[in-house]
């Protein structure tokens, strides 16, 4: 399987959805919002950019099965691949017609994520990476930043929106972080958040109640641009144990001692 030349053929799909996305964007209104769990939310866009990928999709990989937010397929559980994919990644910062908002798509090969594709919307920019490439910001290689500590860090972070039994332990690390870096943000879009710390924007990320297209994509873009990710207890469950850490190389020690004094279970 040549990764490269399909990486290129999936960006182009990321891309194609994000002009749709874009387009929809304005007609977005309270009526045509539906709710899929607590503050859980979908749109017909979120919908339609799940089927259009997926239907180009399918014609990249025989017999790959898909594992999709919005489930509009019936191609489930492939044997060796698998599709993960989250057509629009902060689909509440879309409906209230703020950025950042995502494509996200990656390709699984048994346990292994051997491509991943995070494609920005608003601002046009499209993160990718296969297995042992470098990784790559609209055709220019990126690297995660070179600061070395937690006081030297921006840390991005995301709320939980339906799970609240770990939320004071969470506002604990959050108070921390804020004390003791050059501040905190929550963007919305864990996809994007996780693209951001592979360009250094960010030198690290934490976040739990994710799931496992969230996170793969923007995961092995983050490790393939010199990082590292993990779970809350430093092992590698998070693509689907709902819990994430990814950060710079040189400030993941300190990171994962102290989210792991807050948050390790």
């Amino acid at each position: 399987m040549d990764l490269e030349a399909l990486c290129t053929k999936v960006c182009d799909i990321a891309r194609e959805t994000g002009t749709f996305i874009r387009r929809e964007k304005d007609k977005i209104s309270a009526e045509i919002v539906e709710v899929k769990g607590l503050h859980d939310f979908v749109t017909y866009v979120d919908k339609e950019s799940e089927r259009m990928i997926v239907e180009q999709l399918k014609l990249l990989v025989e017999g790959a099965g898909f594992i999709a937010e919005e489930k509009t397929i019936t191609e489930v559980g492939g044997q060796v691949y698998n599709w993960v994919i989250d057509p629009l990644d902060g689909t509440t910062n879309f409906i209230h017609g703020i950025s950042p908002f995502a494509v996200s798509i990656a390709l699984m090969k048994n346990d292994e994520v051997i491509l991943g594709v995070v494609h920005e919307v608003s601002l046009h920019e499209c993160f990718y990476a296969w297995k042992d490439s470098p990784a790559f910001l609209n055709g220019k290689i990126i690297t995660v930043s070179k600061a070395e500590r937690i006081s030297d860090s921006f840390i991005s972070t995301g709320f939980p929106y339906y799970d609240f039994t770990r939320m004071d332990k969470f506002l604990e690390s959050l108070a921390f972080f804020m004390k003791n870096s050059h501040g905190v943000r929550r963007l919305g879009s864990a996809a994007t958040d996780l693209a951001y710390v592979a360009c250094g924007r960010f030198e690290a990320f934490y976040e739990y109640s994710l799931s496992p297209w969230d996170v793969a994509a923007g995961a092995l873009i983050v490790e393939r641009a010199g990082g590292k990710v993990s779970d809350f207890s430093g092992h590698s469950n998070y693509i689907f144990g709902k819990e994430i850490i990814a950060t710079s190389d040189k400030v993941y020690d300190e990171f994962l001692k102290n989210v792991k004094g807050f948050l390790s279970r």
